[in-house]
């Protein structure tokens, strides 16, 4: 009876072993595959649903929706940068705020009720009243350069024309994370614009007409390809517009936004999933610089 009952208690044991084992199996299994479905990459398009006035003398450097139909946009370049309030359905300036002429406006969000915009090179940004755009203050930053600008209302994410997104305080503007974005292995560089939409950061990728689709947790999700907004623009004779840059997202009404470079008009998109599979030389050619 005492050898039996020793055979019966080890039997058990192992069984409850290997159901351990069993289960720990399953749930590595269904964890790669969480995993894997979280990872899948996606390539997308847009349609366009409505077209809008834009200052085609704006080089646009960070653009964001306000409420009530208004935008907040930053312009760039030496002697005419500038933070403006924009009627988005004129394009009428409402509201100027000229910068100093040795200054290149870039990226601007928005937190509270103050504005925050970057400049390029100098490391130094500036704090502007939402109502009225009056001078608040300024601020320093640990990027690199100052190209693109968001929030998520807790959290800064800034970008500096690398390969990098910086999450920064927005009290002390320091940084407190710094994330790597790539792209099947390749660094994606030249992160420029940003808007914060549904949990993920959206980039333009200076010099292409795509934006990245990135989440600050699982790093990249996707792109966005939007070649046929400049094709049309050049085809009607729009011929001295720059880059694709500038995107801004109205959460109330889930509508988005963007422009370029002194382009003449502002697109309202919807994106829409590119069924047929997509060669990796195209996306190669279109988005990474």
């Amino acid at each position: 009876m005492h050898t039996s009952s020793l055979f019966y208690t080890k039997f058990y044991m192992a069984l409850s072993v290997s159901n351990v084992v069993f289960v720990i199996i399953i749930l590595l299994i269904s964890s790669y595959k969480l995993c894997a479905v979280e990872h899948v990459l996606s390539y997308e398009m847009v349609n366009v649903v409505n077209e809008f006035p834009h200052d085609p003398q704006a080089f646009t450097e960070g653009l964001l929706y306000g409420g009530n139909d208004t935008l907040f946009e930053s312009t760039g370049d030496y002697g005419k940068s500038s933070v403006r309030k924009v009627d988005l359905h004129t394009g009428k300036v409402e509201e100027l705020e000229k910068m100093d002429d040795s200054l290149f406006g870039e990226g601007l969000t928005l937190v509270g009720k103050r504005l925050f915009q970057l400049t390029w090179l100098q490391k130094v940004g500036f704090i502007y009243d939402q109502k009225n755009l009056s001078k608040l203050g300024t601020f320093n930053h640990e990027m690199n350069d100052g190209w693109g600008l968001a929030t998520d209302g807790k959290v800064l994410f800034g970008s500096d024309g690398s390969s990098t997104l910086y999450q920064l305080d927005p009290q002390t503007f320091k940084a407190v994370s710094k994330q790597v974005v790539y792209y099947k292995g390749k660094e994606v560089f030249n992160l420029n614009e940003l808007e914060y939409i549904n949990g993920e950061i959206w980039a333009n990728v200076f010099q292409s007409d795509c934006i990245a689709r990135i989440s600050p947790k699982d790093g990249f999700l996707g792109w966005i390809l939007l070649q046929n907004l400049r094709k049309e623009l050049l085809k009607a004779g729009n011929t001295g517009i720059d880059v694709l840059n500038g995107i801004a997202w109205d959460s109330e009404q889930n509508r988005i936004f963007v422009t370029g470079k002194l382009w003449p008009k502002l697109y309202e998109v919807k994106v829409f999933p590119i069924k047929e599979p997509i060669e990796e030389s195209v996306i190669e050619k279109l988005c990474l610089r």
